[in-house]
Parts: structure tokens; sequence; C-alpha cells
């Protein structure tokens, strides 16, 4: 029964007085500093390409990041990985979803939370031509979704470098995640990605003239209306409820069978509900989910240091026998 009963991230600097504070402080002023990416960008198997940042140190062990909603290789969550792994002995790999790394992509398709095929795509990559011996998935909000479902999607099959994987602020039910988009204490989040996305969809729409009513689209206000008549629209679903059924990783982790960590704040804003997979962690013996008190969303910053905590737990989760 693998539920870690007392999470060691006790709490945040005193600054950090709720969740919603914990989250949007180090989202706008943390800095990782001393970061040196070299890009590779990669084709996908329908003509797309997928830009992939990497950062080596001559490592066999390779460490590889999947970012939230609107983010990418720059965030300083990345960032944090990428530079403390580095230290302890992994290369690390980076990669940006669709039109997240500076440039729109070729295609139709943007990204969602199940974009988990253009994960498989970039493992597969990594293992070509290269000498690793073993594989560590991580992967953040959005991107921890990805990862579980990548992992449940394969089960016992997962490539066999695979050894552990762990994930944080992810919304582990996508329904119950978007629902607290709808409550009005969450409005400033609502607004921020609302707006990104939207600048984003009307650069698609101009792309491919007739893909969405770019029209409609100043109207929206909220996203149930964006994911019904565009993010659905676009990726081949009826409407928002089906897009977020569809695509939730909970739909897959029953499958999922190597090491993996889930670590979810139960004061994140963003998260809710089935977002705590409790009975399923009961079930599962390889499925260790940690519920912080605090940490917010993507937060979990510790006084006077450079790395969060939850980055320092990754680290001490991979190295456990």
């Amino acid at each position: 029964m693998p539920i870690i009963q007392e999470s060691t991230y006790i709490h945040p600097p005193f600054y950090l007085f709720n969740g919603h504070v914990e989250t949007i402080i180090p989202s706008i002023f943390r800095k990782i500093e001393g970061v040196q990416y070299q890009r590779e960008r990669i084709d996908t198997p329908d003509g797309d390409f997928l830009d992939l940042d990497w950062s080596k140190v001559g490592a066999d062990k390779l460490l590889i990041i999947s970012h939230g909603l609107e983010g990418s290789s720059d965030r300083h969550y990345a960032k944090g990985l990428v530079k403390l792994f580095n230290e302890n002995g992994f290369d690390a790999l980076a990669w940006n979803n669709r039109s997240c790394s500076g440039e729109m992509n070729k295609g139709k398709l943007l990204y969602h939370h199940g974009a988990s095929y253009d994960l498989k795509t970039v493992i597969e990559h990594a293992d070509k031509g290269t000498a690793y011996s073993e594989f560590y998935l991580t992967g953040i909000s959005m991107g921890g979704a990805q990862t579980l479902k990548y992992l449940g999607e394969n089960g016992s099959s997962i490539h066999s470098k695979i050894k552990k994987a762990a994930v944080y602020s992810t919304p582990c039910n996508l329904p119950d995640s978007a629902a607290t988009l709808r409550e009005k204490r969450n409005s400033f989040y609502k607004k921020r990605f609302l707006g990104k996305l939207k600048a984003k969809m009307l650069l698609k729409g101009s792309q491919y003239p007739g893909l969405v009513d770019l029209e409609l689209l100043s109207k929206v206000k909220d996203f149930d209306t964006f994911d019904t008549y565009f993010t659905a629209k676009v990726h081949g679903f009826k409407d928002a409820d089906d897009f977020y059924r569809s695509v939730s990783a909970d739909n897959w982790m029953e499958k999922i069978e190597v090491p993996t960590l889930i670590i979810n704040a139960l004061n994140d804003p963003l998260l809710k509900g089935r977002c705590f997979p409790v009975d399923l962690a009961k079930r599962k013996s390889n499925l260790y989910l940690e519920m912080p008190k605090r940490g917010g969303h993507t937060g979990f910053l510790l006084k006077g240091q450079e790395y969060s905590w939850a980055e320092l737990r990754f680290l001490e989760f991979f190295r456990e026998m």
C-alpha cells in the first residue's frame, strides 16, 4: 500500500502563505541559471516536428522531462530538474510539445494532456544511436499526465530501459482538474492560460483557414467553450467533456508497471477529487502517491535552496533500490 503517509515537505518559506502564492511566486520569479541546451529538431510520424533540448554530461542515464500546459523546456521546473540531475550523473532531455518551442508547428494538431504519442516519439528517438542504459521519465502538471498515460498505454511492454518515473502537480483525472478552472477563486489561472491558448489558436487558424471559427475565438470566456469549439474540434473529439474524459490519464494508470511516484499537494488550486488516486495507489504496489499538505501547483520551494523539494524528491526516488 505505497501511499506515503508522512511527506518530507513540511512547509514552504513563510512568505508563501497559501496555495495560490505558492503557485504564482515561483512561476513568475524563480530563475535557474547555468543551463545550456543543445537543440535538436526531429520529425514526427505524421509529418510535423518536435524540438528537443539536451543537456549532456557524458552520462549513461537519461532523464526525460515533459513540461506543463503552455510551458516549455525553458520553464524553471524543467531547468531545475536538468541542472540537479546533471550535477548527479544524468544526461537530461527536455522536449517541447508542438508549438511550445518558440515556433509554431507545421501540422493542424497542437498538443494536449493526452499527447503521449509525441512522448513516445521522443523516447524512441532518444534510444536510437545512443549508449544510454537507463531512462527515467519525469513530468510536471500536463506533462505528468502525458507521462502517466504513456506508461499505462505501454504497460508490461514498456521499453526495457525505462526504470522509473515521477510526476508532480499532475491532473490524474482531467475532468476534475478542468472543473477547478470554473471556480471564481481560480480566475487568475483561467485568464492566463486561456489568453495564451487563444493567441496560439489564432495563429493555427490563420495557418489553416477554415480549420476553426476565428470570429468565435474572440468571444470565448471559459475553458469549456474553448475546448469544445477549438481543442476538441482540432483534435477529433466531440466536445470538451468528451475530450476531458477521453484523454484523462487515469484511464490507463491501472496498467502502469514501472515504479512511479506521484506528488500532488493537497492545497494545489488546480487539483481536486480524483486527481488524488488514493484507491489506485492502495491496489498497486508500484504506484507511490505522496500528498504534502502544502506546495501549491508546481511550487514546493525550500528556504535558501536553489532546487525545489519536488526536484530533490525525484532524485531521491530514482536512487532508491
